[in-house]
């Protein structure tokens, strides 16, 4: 876990004997340190915590890397048909390229998550926006019929750098955000992934026409690939110069009593084991991975989908995606700001899985009536709904596992959705090849349920919560978050 140096951190006071030091257990944390007995000092929670202008500059810089990332996930999928025609590839060919985003973050979650808990939020944003424009400069030489490897290649470094990217909204909330805004600072870094996802969905429609001159075609392909590329080399450049890794203070005592706690009594190991054993999580985890997962499988078959009840509508099945993404980035917000007012954790997090459910099942039935403006309307409420439920399931697991390392968990909560997301797409793929739209969008409408049926067992161990409020009762808490403790037990 990476540490800032605060004075007096983890230094044993030789000057005092043994009998006038005391354990104290971190309020929420099960973490044990010696504070002086007796010391009257009882500093105000303004004197060890502060809050910098330049924690929004952070969130809203990873926000757009984080865009230009997920923009790059769904620029294929989108136009499918037209990427099936020019690489002269099966369909399942070109879904491998959505799919290579989901494959590659199962194996590098831990190390990645290793190296943020060791190394910090700026060497993570550096390699991940770093592998973002390398990948988006490879893409650039793939605009060619026979170059399909080449363009496989460059999608798979950009998968390599989304795991980099994907568990750092919790992390970046958690470091930089006090308690009452952590919630919405998480909200605004999903929200940067969303709107890839949107303009995923709106531009490669716009920009690659449905045309048979194959030359031409490879003209419009090139156009995206060099505009993708020079927007990811200006925001790698600016994480460069721009991207800190810590505030100089931290933003809330529990996240002070995290920083001051010795290296050597955390390990990584018994933290992941700690968030195997603790039930609540292993829950959300699973719950967590249905919804996404299935937000995948409907984000990357949209077209296929869509144009196979009106064919020739392209653009329109990306605006479909684009409402879907656009209302969930409100959904994001608004239950983020919601949170942050009410900490009611469990609720609304069951709440607004039950209404993902009753949207997508809405969605299904509608979509073969032949009323585009109807399948406006329900993808926008589902995706209110099921997009805007992605930051719930980080700030819940943050909560549930308090003081494990935030990109740990929201890391579990990353590979179950690429896992779920990997064989949704690939079982709803082969049933819309077989069996048509309606049966396919079934079978995600029952692992929906599922997912809302177990989210109802999760209890709301709000960890966090308690910690901060029983470190600003207790004036040794605040003492040792100030930087006077002396070792550990």
């Amino acid at each position: 876990m990476m540490k800032d140096d605060v004075p007096g951190s983890g230094i044993q006071d030789s000057t005092k004997p043994l009998d006038t030091q005391q354990h104290f257990a971190i309020p929420g944390t099960g973490i044990q340190s010696l504070l002086p007995n007796g010391d009257s000092a009882s500093p105000t929670s303004e004197e060890v915590t502060k809050l910098y202008k330049k924690r929004w500059v952070i969130v809203f810089l990873f926000s757009a890397y984080s865009l230009c990332n997920a923009f790059q996930w769904l620029q294929y999928g989108i136009i499918s048909n037209i990427f099936i025609q020019y690489y002269d590839v099966s369909s399942l060919t070109i879904d491998w390229l959505s799919m290579a985003y989901m494959i590659t973050y199962i194996p590098l979650l831990f190390p990645v998550a290793w190296l943020l808990d060791i190394r910090g939020l700026r060497v993570i944003a550096l390699i991940g926006s770093g592998l973002n424009c390398l990948g988006a400069w490879i893409k650039t030489g793939s605009a060619r019929p026979d170059l399909y490897g080449v363009t496989l290649c460059g999608q798979l470094v950009c998968a390599v750098g989304q795991v980099f990217i994907l568990g750092m909204p919790s992390r970046i909330a958690s470091v930089w955000f006090s308690t009452s805004e952590v919630s919405t600072a998480c909200s605004i870094g999903v929200f940067g992934n969303q709107l890839g996802v949107a303009v995923g969905f709106l531009l490669p429609p716009v920009l690659i026409p449905n045309i048979e001159d194959k030359a031409l075609l490879s003209h419009h392909i090139s156009i995206m690939f060099y505009g993708t590329a020079a927007i990811a080399s200006v925001l790698f450049i600016l994480v460069i110069f721009v991207f800190q890794d810590s505030p100089p203070k931290p933003p809330s005592l529990a996240q002070a009593m995290l920083q001051n706690t010795p290296e050597s009594d955390y390990s990584y190991k018994r933290s992941i084991l700690r968030l195997l054993r603790n039930r609540n999580f292993i829950l959300l985890v699973v719950s967590y991975g249905l919804n996404t997962g299935a937000f995948y499988s409907l984000s990357t078959l949209l077209n296929r989908m869509i144009t196979e009840h009106y064919p020739g509508e392209e653009v329109n099945a990306g605006r479909i995606g684009l409402t879907i993404t656009v209302a969930g980035m409100g959904g994001a917000l608004i239950t983020g700001l919601w949170l942050d007012r009410t900490k009611t954790y469990r609720q609304t997090t069951l709440g607004v899985y039950i209404l993902s459910v009753i949207g997508m099942v809405i969605f299904t039935f509608i979509l073969n009536l032949g009323k585009l403006w109807a399948v406006f309307i329900t993808a926008g409420t589902l995706g209110f709904f099921m997009t805007g439920y992605l930051p719930l399931g980080f700030e819940f697991a943050a909560e549930l596992t308090h003081p494990e390392c935030e990109g740990t968990s929201s890391g579990l909560l990353n590979v179950s959705a690429q896992v779920f997301g990997l064989i949704f797409t690939m079982i709803q793929g082969q049933i819309l090849e077989s069996f048509g739209v309606l049966p396919g969008n079934l079978f995600l409408c029952s692992f929906l349920l599922v997912g809302a049926v177990i989210t109802a067992f999760i209890k709301a161990d709000l960890r966090r919560q308690r910690a901060n409020q029983e470190a600003a009762r207790n004036p040794l808490a605040a003492d040792w978050a100030r930087g006077v403790g002396y070792g550990s037990a």
